[in-house]
């Protein structure tokens, strides 16, 4: 466990001390879309311009583009596994492409392509010269939108359908340092990894719709009525909730500008890696703010709860602790908005615009609106890949999640259960738990995922914090760490080494034993003895895992006394005896008496044990 980790040789691109080197590059993907939406059909049509940044010292051949609606294809990998979103007979189509287009030194062509499952790859007739060089891609294309389609899909409510819409326009695939282009197809449990770049987006609606979106509304004149717009200027200044469309408000005629036809919505973002909206009928629309953050909900009223079990009526509420607490403690929000949608995703996150279960209520929904909001921190803000390293923001996101839910429920909280140390000792000797954390999350299986991604890796950052590190040396490093990688991509070892680099501490054997492998810890007491030159505590490290020591002594007297062993006590050996000199006889010792370890077997953490 203390060999030191074998990392990728640090150079100019990303540095030994874990930060962005000075010759990193990234690439830059721009986006300017025109949308339709059809609810007679749940089609929607789209057409998109991608403007191509070439910031690599490499030229490039060709291009891959994502096509993630392509796996509700009914002959998708996907669909063959049936994975999470592979719904068999229920999978409504994927793409139809109806045109692809490339346009480079002022030269419109057709390309060759090929789709192969969720990407495409487009040959270009001239190599994309690296550092600058500039390519545009046209697409046009549709989708019906999946009734159950996991991360985005459709719901039918009393007041008409409501549409989460994600994964809905083809998108670049990341080229990179470390991989090249990362291609791996869209199987359901790997998420995204994506470019940074701006998006234009007009969308296009039944006039009785409201849109929300990334980013800010740039056209309030035409879609909105003048008291709207005053609601939204009232929420701008207030703290409190103030309702855009009301409860009592929803399919009446007056809360749409007059006039006869579809509307269109026009949105702008800088600096995001994807782009998602929800459009209904349906939608209950309020809104607050937070230091010029406007925070928004849209549910319909099957999302309502009551005094005792109270529903999405309190989600901006939730959503301003979140906006707030993340920035306060780890890193400013820098976007305008922050968007809460319910309908019939369970939780899914999007750049400045989440979606959550319209059936949530109660702590529930306070949780899983602080789970997916704080994703706008890890992977929105903190790019990483997604596709193989799951616990990059999921077990972060976790981690985050832990404190903000003490400081909004205290002790009532229910959501510490996910990173509480007696169930992840359980969890890690569950069956489901014989992978490491670093597996690729397409490769986890059943509760795997849940676990290996969420659960542990968030447990183990509340441990390093609280247990091994402290939060006055982990913090300082955690906010460096998410500052210099801001709207960059990270990989696992710019992390450890920012961690390292900041703390001053080699941890290679945390990072080995708790992400790498599938070790256990079991620390105990094995006898305590006392003479005349003092007593001796005989401690054993029993399975693989190791961890840092804390022994509390009882003496015979009655008092009590504890000693901090550091970690290295377990270097080259799996027993350690703790010498107590004095007159003071030990009468019993415990190890980890406060139950901060997962150790998976507390009946051997001492005291009981006879005294020689």
């Amino acid at each position: 466990m203390f060999a030191p980790l074998a990392l990728a040789p640090a150079n100019d691109l990303r540095t030994g001390a874990g930060t962005p080197g000075p010759a990193y590059w990234q690439q830059q993907a721009d986006y300017d879309i025109q949308v339709t939406l059809d609810p007679a059909a749940h089609r929607v049509t789209g057409r998109e311009i991608i403007t191509y940044t070439n910031n690599s010292p490499d030229q490039l051949s060709f291009l891959w583009v994502q096509l993630d609606q392509n796996m509700y294809a009914s002959n998708s990998r996907a669909a063959v596994i049936n994975a999470f979103g592979g719904r068999g007979a229920r999978l409504e189509g994927g793409y139809t492409l109806e045109r692809v287009a490339i346009v480079q030194d002022g030269q419109r062509v057709t390309p060759h392509y090929i789709v192969t499952d969720t990407r495409m790859r487009i040959d270009l007739d001239r190599p994309l010269a690296p550092q600058g060089g500039v390519v545009s891609l046209e697409i046009d294309w549709s989708f019906v939108v999946p009734e159950r389609g996991g991360r985005m899909g459709r719901l039918e409510t009393g007041d008409g359908w409501l549409y989460t819409i994600a994964q809905w326009n083809p998108r670049m695939a990341v080229y990179d340092d470390g991989d090249g282009w990362n291609t791996m197809p869209y199987l359901g449990s790997g998420e995204f990894y994506l470019e940074y770049g701006s998006f234009d987006v007009a969308i296009t609606v039944p006039r009785d719709f409201i849109v929300v979106a990334t980013g800010e509304l740039q056209n309030p004149g035409d879609v909105l009525t003048r008291e709207q717009r005053q609601r939204l200027d009232r929420a701008r200044r207030s703290s409190e909730r103030v309702y855009l469309v009301s409860s009592e408000e929803v399919g009446n005629p007056t809360t749409r500008p007059s006039g006869r036809g579809p509307l269109t919505w026009r949105y702008h973002a800088d600096n995001v890696r994807d782009f998602s909206w929800a459009a209904s009928r349906s939608f209950i629309w309020d809104a607050a703010a937070w230091e010029n953050v406007l925070i928004m909900s849209a549910y319909p009223k099957e999302g309502l709860g009551d005094e005792e079990n109270p529903g999405w009526e309190r989600s901006t509420e939730y959503s301003l602790h979140t906006i707030e607490y993340y920035s306060t403690e780890w890193f400013r929000y820098p976007y305008p908005v922050a968007i809460n949608v319910a309908g019939p995703v369970g939780g899914m996150e999007y750049p400045m615009i989440v979606f959550c279960s319209y059936r949530a209520r109660g702590q529930g929904l306070f949780g899983v609106t602080d789970h997916e909001l704080g994703h706008n921190w890890f992977p929105m803000i903190v790019g990483n890949d997604e596709r193989r390293y799951a616990w990059m923001d999921e077990g972060f996101d976790t981690f985050i999640n832990h404190y903000s839910n003490l400081a909004f429920y205290g002790d009532e909280s229910s959501r510490r259960s996910r990173t509480n140390p007696a169930g992840i000792a359980r969890g890690m000797q569950a069956p489901n738990a014989d992978l490491p954390i670093m597996t690729y999350p397409d490769h986890m299986q059943g509760r795997s995922l849940g676990f290996l991604a969420y659960a542990k890796p968030g447990a183990g950052l509340v441990l390093l914090r609280d247990v091994v590190l402290g939060p006055e040396r982990f913090d300082p490093a955690f906010r460096k760490y998410i500052a210099d990688w801001a709207f960059k991509h990270p990989t696992p070892a710019d992390f450890f080494r920012a961690i390292e680099d900041g703390v001053g501490e080699d941890l290679s054997w945390f990072w080995r034993g708790w992400f790498y492998s599938t070790e256990v810890l079991d620390q105990a007491v094995d006898s305590v003895t006392a003479g005349s030159a003092g007593s001796r505590v005989f401690l054993s490290n029993r399975a693989g895992l190791v961890m840092p020591a804390e022994v509390e002594l009882t003496f015979a007297d009655g008092a009590t006394e504890r000693h901090a062993l550091p970690v290295e006590v377990w270097i080259g050996r799996d027993a350690y005896t703790l010498t107590v000199p004095g007159e003071r006889v030990v009468q019993c010792a415990t190890v980890d008496p406060k139950a901060r370890l997962p150790d998976v077997d507390r009946s051997n953490n001492g005291c009981g044990f006879a005294q020689d």
